[in-house]
């Protein structure tokens, strides 16, 4: 099953690291989390890469046939919407989190025209608030976001809420709760710890003093 190679490939490479839960990372945000993800990794790796970019084509082959561009958010989104669009011959943009503050101070680089469907490529989904941002620029330009596709996933609900609100469907390679198991059965984490994971990503600010 390719959710569970494409977890399986993150934490080989480290691209997503589990550490047991006395033993956090810190977000920019101030969050204390037991699982970091820099999926910029992949791109080190091409067969890796190479099945993602595949596992994306295939999503919107079957689902969204009608996309005519595909959208990469700055800049771990970037190449690996560069890969799908090429192999489904199709116009690539790319979404700034915010304008230039020079030039033509443009947020979208690339060629977008009114009316056009766009796939959005995320390399993680955490709260969902930058992906929405990124859909909103699009939807600004006059173009439609027909979906957002992400490597990897925490699943929190807040992220969840988000996309239904907005009314965008979400598709992921892999996420937290296909992780997990694998992480433990590989040793990457203990069995005790797994029940204080798992609601960790119910209530991201757990180990977090505010």
């Amino acid at each position: 099953m390719l959710s569970h190679e494409i977890a399986v490939s993150l934490l080989e490479i480290k691209a997503v690291t589990v550490v047991d839960v006395n033993n956090l990372f810190t977000w920019v945000s101030g969050i204390k989390s037991p699982v970091y993800c820099d999926n910029r990794m992949t791109i080190g790796y091409p067969k890796i890469r190479k099945k993602i970019a595949h596992g994306f084509e295939s999503i919107i082959k079957k689902e969204y046939p009608d996309v005519s561009v595909v959208a990469g958010t700055a800049t771990a989104g970037i190449p690996h919407a560069a890969w799908v669009s090429d192999l489904l011959d199709l116009p690539m943009v790319y979404i700034r989190s915010g304008q230039k503050g020079h030039g033509k101070g443009n947020q979208i680089e690339g060629v977008l025209e009114k009316g056009q469907k766009v796939v959005l490529i995320e390399d993680l989904i955490s709260t969902g608030g930058s992906s929405i941002a990124a859909c909103n620029a699009i939807l600004e330009a006059g173009a439609e976001v027909v979906a957002v596709l992400a490597i990897f996933s925490y699943n929190f609900p807040q992220a969840r809420e988000k996309f239904e609100s907005a009314g965008i469907p979400l598709h992921v390679l892999t996420d937290y709760e296909t992780l997990l198991p694998i992480a433990v059965d590989k040793g990457y984490i203990n069995l005790d710890s797994l029940d204080a994971l798992r609601r960790w990503k119910d209530n991201p600010r757990l180990f977090t003093k505010d």
